[in-house]
């Protein structure tokens, strides 16, 4: 397949200096208005798309006025993105329009095409693109707003993915330097033009395949650049070596992320949601119609049960019940309580019931109990961390039928703290050597600059 090196849909933007250090951090707040309007274009925009599919499909043309609103649309969306979170490039509040505004730090141009594949129209918008929505997956995240357009989330891009990340280290940068590191805005730029160049195939805007090649830079490459500050988009010192080190870079990032995350959350539960008794608790309120509610099955074998019984320590179960009637609960070897409960009608996770009537003894004489307790008010016994196959039963004391009590479990969790501090340590070692690939890269290209060559009207085969 062949792609002309300019491309008919032309993303430019100029990097505006000096920013301001702390206004990205309200940029959220303050596109809210500009939110509010999109949501209302982007639910008309696939109607209007599914529109000019039957008009090409009929007579190889998109329709003008269909046209404008659609482009109109990726270009106010291209501003308040690049305005925001993904880019940060301007503090200038993107204006509210349709049209293009020749003065605005970010453009979008889409060559309007005299004429459409009616074939193409049937397969290009999912079955071609989808080698381009792996791509722009990991750029912008998964589950990518071309491929899952839900809603007013529907030109969020940067919420995720390698944009977001990286535009995040420029916000952070510019926070503490004063200054938007340029190699970033020329890769975070190469990104945005890619989606922006698949956002129009998918829309049916042109038959021309989106090349796979990241343009970075400002400008498009054949193009004078829309600022005296913005440089073109082309070689400059990004070797194929330096991105895949900054992509690498930056998804270690993104992975630090969920470690950092989780360490911190252990960390919060593990120093702050600890009862009197040092036990960290889940509670839920049990109504069943049965005799009986009944556990899981938790099976411990061989090497694991030291392992969970260091990790867990000790495990106690609460009933209370809800009602004036007194509460049973025990826990047994999973064969001797299915043997128990084989013709009694009793409620399992999921809201499965298992049929049957009423048990042939009260709970209290089964005999089956490694450990148990029974009466009224609060009864708490602790889980036997050893070696078996185990369910807890929770039932009225007297084998009376319908359940309703307020059930807790919690556990000691010894190494909670340890855990907590492992992931804080891990994600703080992934992260740091996510920036260093990040910075050697951009360092390197802000170095050794590539030599600017400018295309001739030929095609390149992709």
């Amino acid at each position: 397949m062949t792609i002309p090196k300019t491309y008919p849909v032309r993303v430019e933007a100029s990097l505006d200096e000096p920013l301001s250090r702390w206004l990205w951090l309200v940029k959220w707040l303050l596109a809210v208005p500009h939110y509010v309007v999109l949501a209302f274009l982007w639910f008309a925009y696939p109607f209007v798309t599914i529109a000019a599919f039957f008009a090409i499909l009929v007579t190889g043309r998109y329709p003008r006025p269909l046209f404008d609103f659609t482009s109109g649309v990726l270009r106010w969306s291209w501003r308040v993105q690049y305005y925001s979170y993904a880019a940060l490039g301007t503090d200038r509040y993107p204006p509210f329009t349709l049209a293009d505004v020749p003065d605005y730090p970010a453009r979008l141009e889409i060559a309007y095409p005299e004429r459409l594949s009616r074939g193409l129209v049937l397969v290009k918008w999912w079955l071609l693109a989808i080698p381009h929505f792996i791509v722009v997956g990991v750029f912008v995240g998964g589950g990518s707003w071309l491929a899952a357009r839900d809603g007013s989330d529907d030109f969020t891009w940067a919420a995720g993915g390698l944009v977001g990340v990286l535009v995040l280290v420029a916000g952070v940068v510019l926070l503490f330097t004063g200054r938007y590191p340029r190699p970033i805005f020329d890769f975070v730029l190469g990104m945005d033009r890619w989606v922006l160049r698949v956002a129009a195939y998918v829309s049916l805007m042109t038959d021309e395949y989106p090349p796979f090649r990241l343009d970075m830079g400002g400008a498009e490459a054949g193009h004078e650049p829309p600022h005296p500050q913005a440089h073109p988009a082309g070689p400059s010192g990004w070797t194929g070596g330096r991105i895949v080190a900054a992509i690498s870079g930056a998804v270690l990032v993104l992975g630090s992320m969920g470690l950092l995350t989780g360490g911190a959350t252990l960390l919060w539960a593990d120093r702050t949601q600890r009862d009197a008794d040092g036990y960290l608790t889940a509670s839920t309120t049990v109504v069943a119609s049965g005799y009986a509610v009944a556990s899981d099955p938790v099976r411990l074998q061989g090497v694991s049960t030291p392992k969970v019984a260091a990790i867990v320590g000790d495990v106690r179960i609460r009933a209370t019940g809800t009602d004036s009637r007194p509460v049973f609960v025990g826990i047994g070897r999973t064969d001797a309580v299915e043997r128990y409960l084989a013709a009694t009608e009793y409620t399992a996770p999921g809201d499965r019931t298992h049929p049957g009537g009423a048990p042939a003894v009260p709970p209290g004489d089964a005999g089956i109990w490694v450990v148990s307790a029974s009466g009224a008010g609060t009864q708490s016994i602790g889980w036997p961390v050893r070696d078996g196959q185990w369910t807890a039963v929770v039932m009225n004391a007297d084998a009376s039928r319908g359940i309703s009590v307020r059930a807790e479990a919690g556990a000691t969790a010894p190494a909670l703290g340890w855990i907590a501090f492992g992931l804080l340590l891990s994600g703080a070692v992934v992260l740091a050597g996510g920036a260093v690939l990040i910075g050697v890269a951009a360092h390197r290209a802000s170095r050794h600059p590539g030599t600017p060559t400018t295309p001739e009207p030929s095609t390149v085969d992709v």
